[in-house]
């Protein structure tokens, strides 16, 4: 079994400026549910793990954030997918807290959880802070290009770090370099 880990908004669902707030608000995008189902089928176990500082703002709380991310498995479900386990900081910026990324605390305690080391595991994200937080771990980062992706990439990130259009473009890449 390999792992794989994703963060949520920009990657899985269409982010917004004005937060996911509400299970309405939580909309996949295109072929994205599709790539975690065939990532699932090729034997990965995926992870999302997201920061949220929705929460600290008082934007949601701890309940409707788990109606999202039930949202979310349901629908995956429909697919024949999966998500193993879902981990966020509910932290926000200002709190100094060694969860939220790019701090390597939520990834280094997801390790310690699944008792797995992270070298290598690729790591799909939409900002900078997502890189580093994978870098921080020794997991292998990838940028997409949906949600802040584009503004990331054109802002530059650490050099050798591949980027792709979507997360079915990842999942296309990892399962092509898997046969």
């Amino acid at each position: 079994m390999s792992l794989i880990l994703l963060d949520r908004d920009g990657v899985i669902n269409h982010d917004s400026a004005d937060f996911i707030k509400s299970p309405a608000e939580w909309e996949p995008i295109d072929g994205s549910l599709e790539a975690i189902a065939r990532l699932n089928q090729s034997g990965y176990r995926v992870v999302v793990v997201s920061n949220q500082s929705g929460i600290a703002r008082g934007l949601l709380d701890i309940e409707t954030l788990n109606r999202i991310h039930s949202k979310m498995r349901r629908m995956l479900a429909q697919l024949g997918g999966k998500i193993e386990a879902v981990m966020f900081c509910p932290h926000g910026p200002e709190d100094n807290c060694h969860c939220r990324k790019p701090e390597p605390g939520m990834l280094k305690d997801l390790a310690h959880r699944l008792r797995v080391s992270l070298d290598n595991v690729p790591a799909v994200g939409d900002s900078l802070r997502d890189l580093q937080a994978a870098q921080a771990v020794g997991a292998r980062p990838i940028l997409v290009k949906t949600g802040k992706g584009k503004k990331t990439f054109k802002q530059g990130i650490p050099e050798g770090i591949p980027v792709y259009k979507n997360l079915a473009a990842v999942a296309d890449a990892l399962l092509e370099a898997k046969q």
